[in-house]
C-alpha cells in the first residue's frame, strides 16, 4: 500500500484580504457563499480560500449588486446563465470543428474523382456512402 501524499491546495486570499480589498464586510462574503453565489476552497484549518477564479466571480457579483441593483437571486439566475452560455459556445466550438473535418475530408474525396475541367467527355462522380 502506498503512503497517502496530501495535495496542496490551490494558492488563495483569505476572506479579511478579499473583503479589504474589494471594501465588502466579511459577512457579505459569507452570505454569498451560504447563497451558493461564491463557493471558496477551504484550507486544513478550514479557513475560506479565494482564488482568482473566486475573485473574478466576485466581481461581475459586485457589478450586479452595486451597480445594476441586481438582487441575489437574479443575481445567481444571470450567473447560472453566463454558465450555461460559455458550456454551449464551448459545444458550438466543438461541433463546427467536427463539421469543418467532415466537410474536408468529403471535400478530398469528392475532388479526387472529378475530372479536370477541360476533360472532352464529362464522367459521373460516384457517391461515396
Amino acid at each position: 500500500m502506498s503512503p497517502r501524499r496530501k495535495t496542496r491546495a490551490k494558492p488563495g486570499y483569505m476572506i479579511s484580504a478579499v473583503a479589504e480589498l474589494y471594501k465588502l464586510h466579511p459577512q457579505t462574503l459569507r452570505l454569498y457563499e451560504r447563497v451558493g453565489l461564491l463557493k471558496p476552497s477551504r484550507s486544513d484549518g478550514n479557513t475560506r480560500l479565494y482564488t482568482d477564479s473566486d475573485l473574478e466571480r466576485l466581481e461581475v457579483i459586485i457589478t450586479l449588486a452595486r451597480d445594476m441593483g441586481v438582487n441575489l437571486a437574479g443575481i445567481e439566475i444571470i450567473l447560472n446563465m453566463r454558465e450555461k452560455l460559455v458550456e454551449m459556445e464551448k459545444q458550438m466550438t466543438e461541433f463546427a470543428t467536427v463539421v469543418q473535418q467532415e466537410l474536408s475530408r468529403v471535400s478530398s474525396l469528392n475532388s479526387a474523382e472529378k475530372p479536370p475541367r477541360h476533360a472532352i467527355v464529362p464522367t459521373r462522380a460516384r457517391i461515396v456512402r
